[in-house]
């Protein structure tokens, strides 16, 4: 396997939210076959389509989950259940998210990037 970004970047993380974004990088990989790996805004991101749709970090208290978009998470109702900044999610070091939150936050970015879309094209 390639190292990537990614990589050098979970080198640093402690063990515990190292294998949880580790588990999150993978689902993000399974809900995007063919994404690519990248830095965005100094955080590990997840580019689809040429376009940010996720990114991630550990904290010492928490790991964030960034849909790149912060109407997002005011659209995903199971988004209530966590702390949230404006513009992130938190989650536990030692739990990730479930998939089934997460392909509903990557399916959300990809609906407001359609849409984006489609209003330039006017």
């Amino acid at each position: 396997m390639v190292r990537t970004v990614i990589d050098e970047y979970l080198e640093t993380v402690d063990h515990v939210p190292r294998a949880t974004l580790q588990k999150l990088r993978q689902d993000l990989h399974d809900i995007l076959p063919g994404a690519e790996e990248c830095f965005s805004y100094g955080l590990p991101a997840i580019r689809h389509d040429g376009v940010v749709l996720a990114a991630f970090a550990a904290g010492k208290k928490f790991c964030s989950y960034y849909p790149m978009s912060g109407s997002v998470l005011d659209q995903i109702p199971e988004t209530s259940a966590y702390e949230q900044t404006k513009g992130s999610l938190h989650f536990a070091l030692d739990r990730p998210l479930p998939k089934t939150l997460v392909r509903k936050l990557v399916r959300e970015r990809q609906k407001i990037e359609a849409l984006k879309r489609s209003a330039r094209k006017r």
